[in-house]
């Protein structure tokens, strides 16, 4: 069966889902529904912002879904009523068995590493922080356990040594779009071949949700840890700690180890430079932002901070 003539229906909400939705849309495949989540209050002024798919998917004239709950019958009618061969998860929330188990072909999942490792919500974030020199992005049967269907297609890639959470994302995203046109031709031809994950010998290393205690920065800890955890913490939600009773974020920095006699968390000024003493060493924050106030470089930061 040619790929083309497949009934997709696209299921995701953020960036990272719609470079897939817009790399399908590219190759000509039949996107018949997209399903994203409802327009939340956002910004300052909490107007409806839409999500990244369906702005896309609206500029397109390709059917838009929102629907608050998945088991909403109205939903699943119409759902129902798209008759998709297949569907595709990127980036979304958990489906119900009644969801995906409703298309012949079933459901295949992106996700964000090579599974079965940095299974959970944040892998590229974990990866980055666990100092990882290598992820990458796997397609899969989606089951009802979290991230545990048979893999159909992986993509390696390297995580340079200074490289944030957001810029693998930003690589990831492509690479996943490209995988993922891949799985749907090879699914649509008979030729996609599935692994279970309990045969693929790996870490096991999970990838839970970020949470703000993970963000706040432990300075007796070491000063590669800590660098490795600004790294895939930036540029959201951000690594941070206190300074003047504010939170004070750090979305990039340097590091030295150095034998010290200072007490962690404590910090000093020089040559336009602020540092933390660590466990064994220094950190230099170099893209700062205090609480109530813009983000900027260290340079510019410290000349208020020496005002005040």
């Amino acid at each position: 069966m040619d790929y083309r003539d497949l009934r997709i229906v696209f299921m995701g909400t953020p960036e990272f889902a719609r470079a897939s939705l817009a790399r399908l849309v590219e190759a000509d495949c039949r996107i018949v529904g997209v399903v994203t989540a409802p327009d939340r209050p956002a910004g300052r002024g909490m107007k409806l912002r839409q999500s990244a798919v369906k702005e896309y998917a609206m500029a397109r004239g390709l059917h838009v879904m929102q629907p608050e709950k998945l088991r909403d019958p109205a939903f699943l009618e119409e759902l129902r009523g798209l008759k998709a061969d297949i569907q595709v998860v990127v980036a979304f929330r958990m489906l119900p068995e009644m969801v995906w188990s409703m298309p012949p072909l079933g459901t295949i999942n992106v996700h964000g590493s090579l599974l079965p490792d940095y299974r959970g919500a944040a892998p590229i974030n974990w990866a980055v922080i666990h100092g990882e020199k290598e992820t990458g992005v796997t397609t899969f049967r989606l089951r009802q356990e979290i991230d545990t269907g048979n893999i159909l297609m992986q993509e390696r890639m390297s995580i340079g040594d200074h490289e944030t959470a957001g810029e693998v994302h930003d690589r990831m995203k492509e690479t996943g779009a490209e995988l993922l046109l891949r799985t749907i031709r090879a699914v649509a031809d008979g030729t996609a071949k599935e692994i279970p994950q309990d045969t693929v010998k790996q870490g096991h290393t999970h990838a839970p949700k970020i949470h703000t205690e993970t963000c706040r920065i432990d300075w007796t800890k070491g000063a590669k840890q800590i660098y490795d955890l600004v790294r895939g913490l930036s540029p959201y939600p951000a690594a941070f700690t206190t300074l003047q009773d504010k939170v004070f974020k750090i979305y990039d920095c340097t590091y030295e180890v150095a034998d010290h006699v200072r007490i962690p968390g404590t910090i000093r000024m020089e040559d336009g430079h602020l540092a933390f003493a660590c466990a064994d060493g220094l950190v230099y924050p170099k893209t700062v932002q205090m609480e109530g106030k813009k983000k900027m470089e260290i340079g510019d930061f410290l000349r208020g901070f020496r005002d005040q």
